[in-house]
């Protein structure tokens, strides 16, 4: 098998950024307590009806494509992550596909839901595509238009303010050097907590009350002969149940943990060493979880990229943003060793090494 390379990255964001003031004007919350928490400062919020998830990930995608030297109609294949999607259903590779005006290639369009793991998942999807010979353009896109469905009251201020909007992509070619392009990538999930960070309602569980490892669970559901009011219920607009919610010490506390479990993983396999990484491109979910990785890494500060100052969390968008990012600031360069991880919701986590 051949090996698999990025051969062009881009990203977008919106143009209007919320700053945390601006939000302590709507919420009861500051700028300290954000900062304090989270390392953000601010974060973009897309257009309301002008922008959506598909819409931001074409305008990724267009600037992978442009920079890999192929038109959008050479796409053979796309792949895209989000957790907040244009629709219920269908997905948004579809919608994409529309947007980049190549219907007419009848390209297939896979639409996976890793939340915040979701690009890594999409990149270890088409290097297999790739290595295997049946694709040779595949279009890997991670964007979320997380603004659209936060709660802007007290009761949501935790997890509101630690969203933004964004999108970014990349095209995934063969490589004609054995020694460089995707080294590995490495993907791990387990469901056991899986209502600790989550978007429960709407859904289709059906049900009013679950049972998880002993803990309850009481969706505010009305009894199962009502179907008709099993998907939306007055409860969950009263109660504001269809907003997400984490517990975010159990989250950050399994972060902490995973991220550096995959990344060692991911370096015995290619029997490499933590020394040899050149930049770590970690998922931005917190400050605070990348700077305690990195230390426990040996890394320094220039050894690893954080943008999560100025976009906050974009969940399947932020690790292609951010690798987007170092690399037009000249920080990933030719031969460099890159490794790509992120950890969330599911859970799900994983990692890339890449010899660029």
């Amino acid at each position: 098998m051949s090996r698999s390379k990025i051969a062009g990255i881009g990203y977008y964001v919106p143009e209007r950024v919320v700053t945390n003031q601006e939000l302590s004007g709507i919420m009861d919350t500051s700028d300290e307590w954000i900062q304090e928490r989270t390392g953000i400062r601010e974060r973009r919020y897309g257009k309301k009806h002008e922008e959506t998830t598909s819409t931001m990930g074409a305008a990724a995608a267009r600037i992978a494509c442009e920079r890999a030297g192929i038109d959008p109609s050479e796409i053979d294949f796309i792949v895209f992550a989000t957790l907040s999607p244009d629709y219920y259903f269908p997905g948004c590779g579809v919608l994409l596909q529309r947007e980049l005006g190549i219907t007419k290639s009848e390209a297939g369009a896979l639409d996976i839901r890793n939340q915040c793991s979701g690009f890594l998942y999409g990149l270890s999807i088409a290097d297999q595509f790739v290595k295997t010979g049946m694709y040779k353009n595949v279009l890997v896109v991670g964007s979320e238009m997380h603004s659209m469905g936060l709660d802007f009251s007290d009761r949501g201020r935790n997890v509101t303010v630690i969203f933004g909007d964004g999108a970014g992509a990349v095209i995934v070619q063969p490589s004609d050097n054995p020694e460089k392009g995707i080294l590995t990538t490495k993907l791990h999930s387990d469901g056991t907590y899986a209502e600790k960070l989550a978007f429960i309602n709407p859904g289709a569980h059906g049900g009013y009350h679950l049972t998880k490892m002993g803990e309850e669970f009481d969706y505010g559901y009305p009894p199962a002969d009502t179907y008709g009011e099993i998907f939306i219920t007055e409860k969950m607009f009263r109660d504001g149940q269809y907003y997400p919610n984490m517990e975010g010490q159990f989250v950050f506390k399994l972060a902490i943990q995973k991220f550096p479990e995959v990344i060692h993983e991911a370096l015995k396999e290619t029997g490499l060493q933590t020394s040899d990484i050149s930049l770590l491109v970690p998922h931005q979910a917190n400050l605070r979880i990348s700077q305690m990785v990195q230390r426990s890494l040996g890394l320094r500060d220039d050894q690893v990229w954080n943008n999560i100052q100025k976009y906050g969390n974009t969940t399947a968008a932020s690790v292609p943003i951010a690798l987007c990012e170092a690399w037009e600031a000249g920080k990933v360069k030719e031969g460099d060793l890159v490794c790509l991880a992120a950890f969330g919701s599911g859970f799900t986590w994983g990692s890339a090494l890449i010899r660029w």
